[in-house]
């Protein structure tokens, strides 16, 4: 099996694979990508230009594809429409709220605009090992609480009230999941120990909410540590596939009315 061409983005997250056709995909590529994502966290495929049957079709050799039955259908790709409120400018990993979050995501890129909607990636496993000691121990001991049902009062670091309410009406639906996870969740894949939060946080078990919110704030500040992170910027046709359990991500809201479109398919495991 010929082995991938690969060639960092960044030192940290994110590489681009070339020469690779994933209309083409076989079952041996596809494991070849799994087995790079646990390493860069997020992989970058240029002018792949596929249809929604094709990049069904890679998604499902890459894992278990999940429909997108939480956000009110059944299909096995979601659009994300800027122009009807698919803007994601927040940073997240998806889908915490689910007793098993989802563990790959593929995006590909339909329509883009001239200028900005880049797509930023922090590597969540780089940042737990970044920690200082007694922080780290104290991540180790924590338990935090993730939902889709957003506090608007409330705060959340680095986060706007305008933006968590746009991400909530595109992205939630009236079923209120409710879970917890170890802030140092071990990878599902791998082991590893990975900061496991992002803006469906609400808060730590056994803890108060101003506490727990100066608790979280410093260690997201890890999380988006610009050596921490990789920016992409699209072009029509490009596919990103990303590691969901040690990674978050944020898509820029830069491009005013510009047309952004984007479709998503989500692998479980």
């Amino acid at each position: 099996m010929t082995p991938l061409d690969i060639a960092l983005v960044s030192p940290r997250i994110g590489a681009e694979v070339r020469g690779l056709d994933l209309a083409t995909l076989d079952a041996g590529g596809a494991a070849q990508l799994r087995a790079a994502l646990w390493h860069h966290r997020v992989l970058f495929l240029r002018d792949q230009h596929l249809d929604d049957a094709s990049h069904e079709a890679a998604a499902c050799l890459l894992g278990e594809i999940a429909p997108y039955a939480l956000h009110g259908g059944g299909d096995a790709l979601l659009e994300m429409d800027a122009a009807h409120g698919g803007k994601a400018n927040v940073w997240h990993t998806d889908s915490t709220f689910e007793a098993e979050p989802p563990l790959i995501a593929m995006l590909r890129a339909v329509v883009v605009p001239a200028v900005g909607g880049d797509t930023l990636w922090a590597n969540t496993e780089a940042a737990y090992r970044a920690l200082p000691l007694p922080l780290r121990g104290l991540a180790d001991a924590l338990t935090a609480t993730h939902s889709n049902a957003y506090d608007f009062a409330g705060s959340r670091p680095g986060v706007t009230r305008a933006a968590a309410e746009r991400y909530a009406e595109r992205f939630t639906t009236a079923q209120v999941f409710r879970t917890a996870h170890s802030v140092a969740r071990p990878h599902p894949a791998t082991g590893e120990p990975c900061l496991f939060l992002g803006n469906f946080v609400t808060g730590i078990e056994g803890w108060a909410a101003t506490e727990a919110s100066a608790v979280l704030g410093a260690l997201q500040a890890y999380v988006v540590q610009p050596e921490n992170t990789v920016r992409w910027r699209w072009r029509a046709g490009d596919v990103a596939i990303w590691d969901n359990a040690a990674t978050q991500h944020y898509a820029l809201d830069d491009y005013g009315e510009a047309p952004r479109v984007m479709k998503r398919a989500t692998i479980r495991r």
